[in-house]
């Protein structure tokens, strides 16, 4: 009730999904990153949309994607028709809003978005905002306070507006609760595989087929077209690592940030919030008979009922983040005192049950603090002076490499052979520009070194094709034993098909099909128990009315799986639990947003280049 922190509570919330931001979310940074032209994609109320800027979200991500799941993640099924015109109805979506923003001229003041970056949990140590930690955030995001704030100012209207409209939807309690019991619903789940690997010894595949399926398949059996490559790096982290900060450094930037590292005093209080002075008069001369009460009487009698279930607990906090005359009092009392204090919201029996002195944090616990900070500052000045003369190195000797290494003492490293995606663990490498660049037909005819490129923020990297075969058709003979393997596994799998389906209609007549079932296990939308979530799906929305139920599903190339579905047990009536809730809350405020943005496109002048968008 009297933090600053919950005052803001929403800036806050805004900034937090702001430092997240990706090219999903509602932003408008990317909206002026390329302009238009013959490459336009997409026009929305004549804002264009880019085959470079699709592309460039593609390519953010395919990178946050592969972080999310540690690299374990095919990008091949993000490069498709379809998950490239979702990435740009959602950039049209954005387009949509950004405009509505705009023309609602809705502003936020400057001073405005530095209470929420000083608020931000993200920035703050010890319950203070921590310049540190804002300054290192800075840093790995290549920008200077001045952006930050100046970015936050157009994108934060954004987010606030985009939150309001999801925000005020009101679910339905009576849906909320049955889909919270379709949750819980457990299905008792038994099954039985027919593995394809099975039927290999019945398949037989003559040499007539395999050259039918050679011809009838030429692009499948194409060696792409791929290069050889050696590259030069330059990036910020490993110029820091050339020059070590020393201790005198360390020492002037801890004298220099003194105010940084001291810790203010703190304190821990309870209070008992009540409407008048006689209530608060009387609360007080109980808890001096008997102060173990405290608790007790707060959960009772506080008005204040976010802290009365923690028994008037108001956790720690320092000067500036309480009501002024509450925080008056707590600061003048000492440990376990108690007294009356008035203020805007009624009256507070207050306790002070913890007190951490003021103190400065020694050099010694900061020292890896500003290591890391001095040397990032290093980095990112030597990198700054570095960049413009490494480019013009590599391209004005734009036949070799190693004037650019020998000048800035960087190692020429060497490639395996690449192709042209990115779908390769390439390191600095698995770049679209970067490889564009190196297929480009300056780069394969004539093997200059390409432009320095960045890769990654404070990251250039230069390469050169070593060596060029060009795409071409391999002949039938070299894809003969792959063809066959191929063929014996899709016959193996038609064949576990048929004695699946057969064994499942016998199943269903109740008939024995002579199957060995799998011990069952009880499944439910929340808890796969392991079963593959396709198998889950299926099992999840079975007809049930009668059981056991019966269902077959096919594995690619693998084979059929039968599964027995012999029990279901329902939930308890009750209310939603707060997970289920905020899962309702989300989506039905997820569709509000969804139908608003639908309405916005629908009034809109919004036109797609097909021959564009395919030719991507």
């Amino acid at each position: 009730m009297f933090d600053l922190v919950a005052k803001y509570k929403r800036f806050i919330q805004v900034f937090l999904g702001l430092i997240a931001i990706t090219f999903m979310t509602w932003g408008i940074e990317s909206y002026t990153r390329y302009t238009g032209g013959r490459d336009t994609v997409a026009t929305v109320n004549g804002l264009e949309i880019s085959q470079r800027e699709l592309a460039e979200q593609m390519r953010l991500q395919q990178e946050q994607i592969r972080r999310l799941f540690g690299g374990q993640v095919d990008p091949a099924a993000l490069e498709s028709p379809e998950a490239q015109r979702a990435l740009l109805d959602s950039m049209i979506g954005q387009r949509l809003v950004a405009s509505e923003v705009a023309r609602a001229h809705m502003l936020m003041s400057r001073e405005a978005v530095i209470e929420a970056i000083t608020q931000a949990p993200d920035f703050q140590e010890n319950g203070q905002f921590s310049p540190a930690l804002y300054s290192a955030y800075l840093a790995r995001r290549n920008m200077t306070d001045q952006g930050n704030v100046a970015e936050l100012q157009s994108q934060l209207p954004i987010q606030r507006f985009v939150g309001a409209i999801a925000d005020t939807v009101i679910p339905s309690r009576t849906i909320a609760a049955r889909l919270a019991a379709l949750e819980a619903q457990r299905r008792e789940v038994s099954e039985a595989r027919i593995p394809a690997q099975q039927f290999l010894p019945q398949v037989k595949i003559d040499d007539a087929k395999l050259k039918a399926h050679y011809d009838a398949n030429p692009a499948d059996y194409r060696t792409p077209e791929r290069v050889r490559a050696e590259y030069v790096m330059l990036s910020a982290e490993a110029l820091a690592r050339d020059e070590p900060v020393s201790e005198a450094e360390i020492k002037t930037a801890y004298e220099a940030r003194a105010s940084q590292f001291r810790v203010e005093e703190q304190r821990r209080a309870s209070h008992i919030l009540v409407k008048t002075r006689e209530e608060a008069d009387k609360l007080l001369a109980d808890l001096r008979k008997a102060p173990g009460r405290f608790a007790e009487l707060a959960r009772k009698q506080s008005t204040d009922t976010g802290s009365a279930a923690q028994g008037g607990d108001l956790g720690w906090f320092g000067r500036g983040m309480m009501v002024k005359p509450f925080e008056d009092a707590v600061f003048r009392l000492s440990q376990n005192e108690l007294q009356v204090a008035q203020s805007e919201f009624g009256f507070h029996v207050v306790r002070v049950t913890g007190i951490q002195p003021g103190k400065s944090r020694p050099m010694d616990e900061v020292r890896r603090e500003l290591t890391a900070d001095l040397a990032r500052q290093k980095g990112a000045r030597k990198f700054a002076e570095a960049a413009e003369t490494f480019s013009n190195t590599v391209y004005e000797q734009s036949d070799s490499l190693k004037p650019a290494a020998e000048r800035f003492k960087l190692q020429v490293q060497t490639t395996g052979w690449i192709g042209k995606s990115t779908r390769q663990e390439l390191g600095a490498l698995d770049n679209p520009k970067l490889l564009a660049a190196l297929f480009s037909s300056d780069s394969l005819k004539n093997k200059r070194n390409t432009d320095a490129i960045e890769v990654a923020p404070s990251t250039l990297v230069a390469a050169r094709v070593l060596e060029h075969q060009p795409a071409a058709q391999r002949r039938f003979e070299d894809a003969k034993d792959e063809i066959a393997e191929t063929l014996r596994q899709r016959e193996a799998s038609e064949l576990a098909y048929k004695d699946g389906t057969a064994k499942l209609e016998k199943l269903r007549k109740g008939e024995d099909a002579g199957v060995r079932w799998s011990p069952p296990r009880a499944v439910s939308r929340r808890d796969a128990q392991g079963l593959p979530v396709d198998l889950l799906r299926r099992v999840v929305s079975a007809d049930v009315s009668k059981l056991p139920a019966y269902l077959g599903v096919p594995v690619p190339d693998a084979g059929y799986v039968l599964l027995r579905i012999s029990r279901v047990s329902e939930a308890e009536a009750g209310e939603p639990d707060p997970q289920s809730a905020a899962r309702m809350t989300s989506a039905t405020g997820a569709a509000q947003l969804d139908a608003f943005v639908a309405s916005l496109r629908s009034r809109a002048d919004v036109s797609l280049n097909t021959a564009t968008l395919e030719k991507k």
